[in-house]
């Protein structure tokens, strides 16, 4: 049994290309569960890019995941991770002349350049997002520390545009900057920022765009593993949940992969506001509708199931209704997924 991420490889990696040629200096991410790839398969692409596009500069989120990132890219790998001594100190990879750090305070990097003195820097300054990074009035301190080591400066900013100002505001305070490293910075806004800048080197960090920005190149599909006709009443999953008439399946996929596992929703119109109070009224009532769905015609058309009762670790319990021909054992149903929270059993790339 299994649910496997289906990648059109050509349509994909066409995507990469494009995306890596229009954006000069871009910096591919590689973290977490690697946009539900993987990072080996990531890190592989990026390997692919170091020797057609000249990809020198990979990001990961964070110490643990710099190690297998050295082993396979031949280039230079950033940590997104502000190094930090009590937390990173005694790790074996500082050393490693491949790897490029991010600092945010003037005691890190003196902490840091006495365990690794040839370790090479990123400054991180604050910005609006407000999560890491040194505070602009003391940045100037934090470049002087840091010295002949410094790669560049680094803001990451919220999602979203309209960054252009605070960016600027950066580059006009520290002209002797000549490479920055910006995330979440749109593309028409790095425009404009090179030609306010043109001495400056402005390298986009870019993950969901990069990897995720084909989305019609990849399909998620999971195994039908049982398929049995059910009453109306019938009962069924650990909670002995009612359902109505037509077919109870079990197909693969759980909360080991993610199935049906959101993070927060961001909700910020009256639209987004009404769908989550309509979704919480069903669940309130017990009706969850699944990821899962099933294919009624030729035409391509879809039906979307609901789940018979919150999803187990490796499979789910989803119902079809008598109204609609029911997949056979061995079938595969079409998974609607969040691939950043997604843990996939394989991923076929054609």
């Amino acid at each position: 049994m299994s649910i496997v991420l289906h990648v059109d490889g050509d349509r994909w990696r066409a995507h990469l290309d494009r995306t890596v040629a229009a954006n000069p200096g871009l910096v591919p991410v590689v973290k977490g569960n690697g946009y539900g790839f993987g990072a080996p398969v990531l890190t592989g692409e990026c390997e692919r890019l170091a020797g057609q596009a000249g990809v020198a500069l990979i990001a990961v989120g964070t110490y643990r995941e710099a190690g297998p990132a050295l082993a396979a890219f031949s280039a230079d790998v950033l940590v997104l991770e502000p190094y930090r001594p009590t937390l990173h100190g005694d790790l074996a990879v500082l050393s490693e002349p491949a790897l490029v750090h991010t600092v945010t305070s003037v005691a890190d990097v003196l902490d840091l350049h006495s365990r690794a003195p040839g370790a090479r820097l990123v400054a991180e300054g604050l910005t609006s997002m407000n999560r890491h990074g040194c505070r602009v009035e003391d940045y100037a301190d934090l470049v002087t520390a840091v010295g002949s080591h410094l790669v560049g400066g680094t803001l990451h900013l919220p999602l979203g545009s309209g960054h252009q100002a605070e960016v600027s505001a950066w580059l006009t305070r520290f002209p002797t900057l000549s490479t920055w490293f910006l995330s979440h910075v749109s593309p028409d806004e790095l425009g404009r920022l090179r030609t306010a800048y043109p001495g400056v080197a402005l390298r986009p960090r870019v993950g969901t765009a990069l990897w995720l920005g084909e989305p019609a190149a990849l399909t998620v599909r999971a195994d039908v593993l049982d398929v049995r006709a059910v009453a109306a009443g019938s009962h069924a999953g650990y909670r002995g949940r009612s359902m109505g008439a037509g077919h109870l399946v079990v197909v693969s996929g759980g909360t080991a992969h993610g199935v049906a596992m959101e993070a927060p929703s961001a909700v910020s119109s009256l639209r987004q506001r009404a769908i989550v109070l309509a979704e919480g009224a069903l669940e309130a009532a017990g009706r969850v509708r699944s990821p899962f769905s099933l294919p009624t015609s030729t035409t391509g058309a879809s039906t979307s199931l609901w789940f018979v009762e919150p999803p187990h670790m490796q499979v789910s319990l989803v119902h079809v209704p008598q109204s609609t021909i029911p997949p056979a054992i061995g079938d595969q149903l079409d998974v609607r997924v969040r691939l950043t929270t997604f843990w996939a059993d394989d991923v076929v790339l054609t």
